[in-house]
């Protein structure tokens, strides 16, 4: 249980089929915990496919597609990772609109293990200090990020970390960073 309040806030977990099920279910429930308010949006509606690394895992209901989601109803955004899941939402023009629209709301957001890809291809990683799964560090350094190999970075309400490992400390600055609310340097 978290010592950060964040009653009434509205957390939105952007993602797909693929999505490494934990990378959703236990900042999910961390959030809630916290008094906050989750939302499943993925790029299309009806359920999503999670799995346990190549297993697959749970169906989960969707809330909003993107193309109905506002950032602006939103206090936070939350990328869980999955290799399958990141690399279709990377290349989905929506979700990156909706990812930089949070940055441009210097709202804060999360990204966990390959999540980040999607801060790629929204072109909003470029001088920020972050982490990821490992394989990311090339693509991320050359997009211009300064990437580190540590269990969570945080960079002016953006926080990101590398593996399910590093859940617990993801978590608990995911819902700090939310409680803190917006930072004037979390900008595209």
């Amino acid at each position: 249980m978290s010592e950060h309040s964040i009653a009434g806030k509205k957390v939105a977990f952007l993602l797909t089929d693929g999505v490494e099920q934990v990378e959703l279910t236990s900042p999910w429930q961390e959030v809630k915990e916290a008094g906050g308010e989750p939302t499943l949006v993925a790029l299309s509606s009806g359920r999503l496919q999670g799995f346990n690394g190549t297993d697959k895992g749970d169906t989960f209901t969707v809330d909003l597609t993107v193309a109905e989601a506002n950032a602006s109803d939103f206090d936070a955004l939350v990328l869980p990772g999955g290799v399958v899941n990141a690399d279709h939402l990377r290349v989905d023009k929506a979700a990156q609109a909706f990812t930089r629209h949070f940055f441009e709301q210097h709202k804060p957001v999360a990204a966990i293990c390959h999540g980040p890809w999607l801060l790629i291809d929204a072109g909003v990683i470029r001088g920020r200090n972050v982490t990821s799964y490992h394989t990311l560090q090339t693509d991320l350094k050359n997009a211009g990020a300064n990437w580190s190999d540590e269990e969570v970075v945080v960079d002016q309400g953006l926080v990101t970390s590398r593996s399910p490992k590093d859940l617990p400390a993801f978590n608990s600055k995911v819902v700090e960073e939310i409680s803190e609310g917006q930072h004037a340097g979390q900008t595209a």
